[in-house]
């Protein structure tokens, strides 16, 4: 089955909310300029999502191979307003994700200031005589064996932020190669009783195991409040339904 690229959460004359797949960019790449982009994707179809609008303009990024939800303005006021709104913190964002360990606290802030593209790997590292102000606010939602399951709400938007914050605190994120091991997770080295074939079998998830999960702030023209939310990537539900089960 071919992988959707996006889905549509949310749509008006001003602004669009989609859900995005991991592994997918959201602006252009200065090593692969003719990689797939998902706002070349979505300007596309705008005619059909939104037929009064004739340009995409980008508020706020993700990673590559995070999964979940993108904002979008559709005009130059909607896009001022969402700009403002997010260079002022008025925006909050929420992730969800999951890290190797158990952690004791239910909840932590990691309040480490940030440098990009500060090694030969061109990883954000912690920097504290030359980076930028960087927090996040970290709950626990559930714990298992050996994985955790955290929503994480970041005050600032540095690059990288919550994987170099979750690495500096011991706790990298499933499958981050650049952060962490990498390593997918496989059931069989999970389930004590699996009956696969080790030859055969797919990890239950191989990519950064985080999720844009959602989205609140206010409208830039109505004023009135807005929230969206993307639900959870195949991949990254799944294993949490293992887990969970496990």
């Amino acid at each position: 089955m071919k992988k959707t690229p996006f889905t549509l959460i949310y749509a008006d004359e001003d602004m669009i909310a989609v859900n995005k797949a991991a592994g997918l960019l959201v602006a252009a790449d200065r090593w692969d300029i003719e990689a797939p982009r998902l706002d070349l994707l979505i300007q596309k179809e705008l005619p059909q999502i939104a037929p009064l609008c004739q340009k995409l303009y980008a508020v706020h990024r993700i990673d590559k191979d995070t999964s979940g939800i993108l904002l979008y303005a559709l005009n130059a006021e909607a896009h001022r307003a969402l700009n403002t709104a997010f260079q002022e913190r008025e925006i909050k964002k929420t992730y969800r994700l999951l890290i190797h360990g158990r952690v004791p606290e239910e909840q932590f802030t990691v309040d480490l200031p940030l440098r990009a593209d500060g090694d030969a790997l061109h990883r954000t590292v912690i920097d504290k005589r030359r980076g930028k102000e960087a927090i996040t606010h970290f709950t626990v939602l559930e714990t298992f064996r050996q994985f955790s399951l955290l929503e994480a709400r970041p005050v600032t938007g540095r690059t990288h932020q919550i994987r170099a914050h979750l690495a500096a605190a011991g706790y990298p994120i499933v499958c981050d190669s650049l952060y962490g091991s990498g390593k997918p997770v496989l059931l069989s080295e999970l389930k004590q009783r699996w009956r696969g074939d080790v030859y055969t079998e797919q990890p239950l998830i191989r990519r950064l195991a985080l999720h844009a999960y959602q989205l609140e702030g206010i409208h830039p023209r109505t004023s009135e409040p807005f929230s969206f939310t993307a639900e959870y990537a195949k991949d990254f539900k799944s294993t949490v339904h293992q887990l969970q089960k496990l």
